[in-house]
């Protein structure tokens, strides 16, 4: 009986000698178990056996003593001078059928004496143990009517399985005996058992209903994956004492964390690998093997890389402890456990045998080459799906997922090829809904990474098109609203245009409507628009879009608790959105939720994370935010750290560069103001500079990064006094109103900016021409964004008075100009009057 690590093997063998003696009936046994001394040398083997074997059955025991006694070289320990089937043979064997010959043997009671060999493949003798199994298979093959049976059990391993598969022999592989069943019924069992024990977990029932709640009994099992040790382990962990620093109190709080758990398999699993490393194609099999959608059989595997079956089975050999490789070529290889393919994809555990997720660039790769050639074949090809072979089926189905996992990972020349092959293809079956996909695709992709806006046309209208093809009953057709969405999104972020970002949003909205489950596609969803609104609330200020993107981002973080590995993500744009509505409400407890939830996220996403950039910019941000509420400098210190390791991960190229020169920029301006060290200022500049060259125009960013630099080259007129700093600051503000037109969210801070610089400038130069612009900015202000009740309207009211006022100085004033500045001061000292009396009611 031969099976995977975990699955049962010795459990049964222990059975097996446990009903044996219960039952009466006769059985010697011996367990093998690496690392343990003697227990994993073959010379132990045939004594142990033999000693036994003349306790269970007396009668032998004569025979055994005189083959000790007249064979020295049997009793040569540890090293006996003959193999382990010599001594097999003299020591067990034959005094067995010498006792059998010479009288009925009472002590059998009618039964065959059972011998238990168990975990052979943990002998460290492999020599010796195809020596053990070939004079094993002769003394049978001489004796067919002996009542003597043995039963190995043994990791699958070519050694050993290739001698026993013969005639005689009753395989069995215990993984066509063992399901998710038999594990969720282990489980029950300990867990019912625990409930009745454990007054906790009575309580929490009580309360709450049944424990562990079905679904996540289900991911319990799954993430086990037919591992009964496994199982044990997990088990114990989450009914471990919470007496452990740092350990989670309950065993409601361990549960969860029982899915990130590995079953310690590691060592085994590089062992075996090594085996086959040094073989041709071996990274490559073993990568595809990880990384396939669904399985695939060695003919199967062969087709989809282009090399013969036979190399796939040569590598494949050699890892039967760990892989079930099937004895003919259209029976899907698979994992014998779950944690291998865990395993794999871990660099850090892997080490040489990672399974680079650069792989499903290949397979998307292959895919379409097995495409093509399937199209090359003729007509008959394409109308009849009988004459697809393996590879050509699984590239039909499972291309673009290959193409979506490897998103950020193709190279300017793979993008080129991708699309080349899906050309070629679709020249031979035009209307190949399939390939339509994959081109809109790897179109759009190249288009995000470096592409022309011309990529990104074609992706659109390529989208559009695949999107035809999927009507609204169709199973996919929300992974094709997703995608067009998403390429409207780009063009957006390119080009600014507000259709494509109400496209976006209807077409996300319909897409979350076809997802009601499972979970992790509906998360997908809902931060797709989430996002797309929390973007249309920047531009025009609705809070009804930011208070559902946030109702959006909560929902889809509720079905991803840690470990999720999209956890990171929600919590990343559900801090971005209370930390906009904090911005337009002030309330803290919204910023104080996003400083939290930035810093799970950060920590969600240590090095090398390539989101890592990302959290590390958002927590600098609401970081820097409480410093200006509350003026506490650890925050704005903290802030410029986490913004210098973000632009440090963010080298040129970086499409996000822009984003950390401008944050990093910004808040070393703001450490200016507190300490006024010019250093911070200077260097401010030079950030913002090369922050605004990485945003040309039309990018949708520019109107900030112009505002950004304004206001810093404002703050060094005022420590020096260059009049061309003030000069280039109001070009720039200038530039930045131009961008923002009424109603856009952001214009009213250019206006104030530009107010304050143009004041500035006829405080220095005298020019009416600044004068009268910044009046007419402020009235601006005052008529469009800043009405009656808006915190900022005093301010505003107050600065127009005192530009009028400047204005009557530097000219013949009017009796008109006279009763507009009066105007405004009684409306400002109005509200001013209202604060007090509201001061007042709060002191009472």
């Amino acid at each position: 009986m031969h099976g995977y690590v975990g699955s049962g093997k010795s459990a049964i063998s222990q059975e097996v000698c446990t009903r044996s003696e219960r039952q009466g009936r006769p059985v010697v046994s011996f367990f093998f178990f690496r690392n343990a001394g003697d227990r994993s040398k073959i010379w132990r083997l045939a004594p142990t056996l033999a000693h036994g074997m003349s306790v269970v059955v007396p009668e032998t025991a004569p025979f055994v003593r005189a083959a000790a006694t007249g064979e020295p070289g049997l009793n040569n320990f540890p090293v006996p001078s003959t193999s382990v089937a010599m001594q097999m043979q003299r020591l067990v064997y034959s005094p067995f059928k010498a006792a059998t010959e010479r009288s009925p043997v009472e002590s059998l009671a009618g039964h065959p004496l059972l011998i238990v060999v168990d975990g052979l493949d943990e002998c460290e003798d492999k020599e010796e143990i195809q020596d053990l199994i070939e004079g094993m298979l002769t003394f049978f093959d001489e004796n067919p009517s002996i009542p003597l049976r043995v039963f190995i059990t043994s990791r699958v391993e070519q050694h050993i399985q290739s001698h026993l598969d013969v005639p005689g022999v009753l395989l069995t592989n215990l993984v066509d005996h063992c399901s998710d069943d038999d594990i969720a019924t282990f489980l029950d069992v300990l867990f019912e058992s625990e409930r009745r024990r454990n007054p906790v977990i009575r309580a929490y029932v009580r309360e709450h209903g049944e424990w562990p709640a079905p679904q996540d009994k289900q991911k319990l099992v799954k993430h086990i994956g037919g591992s009964f040790i496994f199982a044990s382990t997990v088990f114990k962990f989450i009914m471990g004492s919470a007496a452990e620093n740092d350990s989670p109190t309950t065993p409601m709080d361990r549960l969860p964390l029982t899915l990130k758990m590995n079953p310690g398999l590691d060592e085994l699993y590089a062992q075996t690998l090594a085996r086959s490393q040094h073989l041709p194609h071996f990274l490559d099999i073993i990568s595809t093997i990880t990384h396939l959608e669904v399985a695939l059989p060695t003919s199967g595997i062969a087709e989809l890389l282009g090399i013969s079956i036979y190399e796939v089975v040569n590598v494949l050999v050699n890892l039967q402890a760990i892989v079930q490789v099937p004895g003919t070529d259209d029976v899907p290889v698979t994992f014998f456990h779950t944690s291998l393919r865990d395993f794999l994809a871990t660099q850090s555990r892997s080490g040489p045998f990672f399974a680079h997720p650069r792989q499903h660039v290949r397979l998307f790769l292959r895919c379409l080459q097995c495409e093509l050639m399937h199209c090359q074949r003729g007509v008959g090809s394409l109308t009849n799906p009988g004459q697809r072979k393996p590879a050509a089926t699984y590239a039909l189905h499972y291309a673009e997922a290959h193409a979506r996992r490897a998103e950020h990972l193709f190279e300017s020349a793979e993008s080129d090829h991708a699309i080349q092959l899906c050309h070629e293809a679709l020249v031979l079956n035009p209307r190949a809904p399939e390939l339509i996909h994959s081109l809109a695709l790897v179109t759009l992709m190249r288009a995000g990474h470096g592409g022309t806006l011309v990529d990104l046309e074609e992706a659109i209208s390529l989208n559009r098109k695949a999107l035809e093809f999927r009507p609204f009953s169709h199973p996919n057709r929300s992974q094709s609203l997703r995608t067009l969405g998403n390429a409207l999104m780009d063009r957006y972020e390119r080009k600014g245009g507000m259709t494509d970002l109400e496209e976006a949003i209807s077409l996300y909205h319909e897409d979350l409507k076809l997802q009601p489950s499972p979970p992790d596609d509906r998360s997908l969803s809902l931060n797709n628009l989430g996002l797309a609104l929390r973007e249309r609330y920047q531009r025009t200020g609705t809070a009804t879009d930011i208070e559902e993107a946030i109702a959006l981002f909560r929902e889809a973080l509720e079905p991803q608790p840690y470990p999720h590995p999209d956890r990171s993500e929600s919590v990343n744009n559900l801090g971005l959105a209370l930390w906009d509505r904090y911005r337009r409400t002030g309330a803290a407890d919204d910023l104080e939720e996003a400083i939290s939830l930035h810093l799970e996220a950060l920590e969600l996403r240590p090095c090398p994370h390539p989101e890592r950039s990302l959290s590390l910019n958002n927590l600098g941000l609401t970081l820097w935010d409480r410093y200006r509420l509350t003026s506490t400098v650890t925050d704005l210190e903290e802030a410029i750290s986490l913004h210098r390791e973000a632009l440090e991960l963010r080298p040129s190229p970086h499409p996000n560069r822009s984003q950390s020169l401008s944050n990093l920029g910004n808040a070393l301006g703001d450490r200016y103001n507190h300490t006024g060290a010019a250093t911070d200022l200077e260097e401010a500049i030079l950030l913002l500079r090369e922050a605004l060259e990485l945003r040309p125009s039309p990018h949708s960013l520019r109107s900030l990064s112009l505002n950004n630099l304004g206001l810093a080259l404002l703050d060094r007129y005022r420590l020096t006094g260059a009049v061309a700093d003030l000069e280039e600051t109001i070009s720039l503000l200038r530039e930045a109103l131009e961008l923002r037109p009424f109603p856009h969210l952001h214009r009213a801070w250019s206006l104030r900016s530009l107010v304050i610089s143009l004041d500035q400038m006829h405080d220095a130069s005298h020019t009416l021409p600044h004068l009268q612009e910044a009046i007419l900015y402020c009235e601006e202000l005052l008529a469009s964004h800043y009405p009656v009740g808006h915190q900022c309207r005093l301010e505003i009211l107050d600065r127009l008075a005192a530009l009028l006022q400047k204005r009557s100085s530097a000219t013949q004033p009017t009796e008109e100009d006279h009763t507009y500045v009066e105007k405004l001061k009684a409306e400002a000292r109005q509200i001013l009057n209202l604060r007090d009396d509201l001061g007042n009611k709060e002191t009472r």
